[in-house]
């Protein structure tokens, strides 16, 4: 059996890496997302990687972003460029968005979302939005600052309050439609510190797979990107 290891920044009992790579995703997608979702997984994780989120938007005609990390939390443009050499061709073939998009590999970013128990362990004493696909005492969205977790519940102490509402909520993940944290000068410290101890890491064992957290740096300027063969059909068929 593998113990819990321990977050040398702040203190946090947190599972291992094993046991991240294995745990499983409580917030999940819908629709088409999901059925995207399920091929992705498959691939990130016999990569060695943890998807994240899959989200299907409207932009550049057609957007599949895929948020994935490892199991330390880290994820560098080398990394989004090997998902997307392997997840492509599998898209390709399984083919189940039906019209061109461009296929966007991304790391979470600062502000990522949580999706797993040990996310909400982890995070815990940073601001979060929490939006519930089940709707709590009539609410649906909540804002605060988590303070951790209990049994399959999030807690959260609110601070977006209408008078007579109780300022501490009890939230359950597998309820929640998305949860996720917001930028703060707190998150943003958290998040250097942890990229440079990635990158300490890196120095001491500097084998290939290892990358340093860009959530720091360049997640969110330097997403890696790429054309999926639909979207070089769709282009084909238009003559261009």
């Amino acid at each position: 059996m593998i113990n819990p290891g321990r977050d040398n920044l702040n203190g946090r009992t947190i599972v291992t890496h094993e046991q991240q790579a294995a745990e499983r995703r409580l917030i999940v997608e819908s629709g088409l997302a999901a059925r995207v979702a399920a091929i992705a997984e498959l691939v990130v994780e016999d990569l060695g990687y943890r998807l994240v989120r899959v989200r299907v938007s409207g932009l550049d005609g057609c957007t599949v972003q895929i948020m994935a990390e490892r199991p330390n939390g880290t994820m560098s443009v080398d990394d989004c460029e090997t998902v997307s050499r392997a997840l492509s061709p599998v898209l390709d073939v399984a083919d189940p968005v039906d019209r061109g998009y461009r296929l966007e590999i991304s790391s979470p970013g600062m502000d990522r979302p949580l999706v797993r128990r040990s996310d909400f362990e982890r995070y815990a004493g940073h601001v979060v939005k929490v939006e519930m696909a089940v709707a709590l005492n009539g609410r649906r969205r909540f804002r605060g600052t988590l303070t951790g977790i209990e049994g399959d519940a999030a807690h959260i102490r609110r601070d977006d309050i209408a008078p007579g509402e109780a300022a501490d909520a009890l939230l359950p993940i597998e309820d929640m439609a998305e949860a996720k944290l917001v930028l703060t000068d707190a998150l943003i410290s958290e998040a250097l510190k942890r990229g440079k101890a990635a990158e300490r890491a890196v120095r001491n064992d500097p084998s290939p797979r290892e990358g340093h957290d860009n959530r720091a740096d360049h997640s969110r300027s330097r997403h890696f990107r790429r054309a999926s063969g639909q979207v070089r059909r769709a282009a084909q068929h238009k003559g261009e």
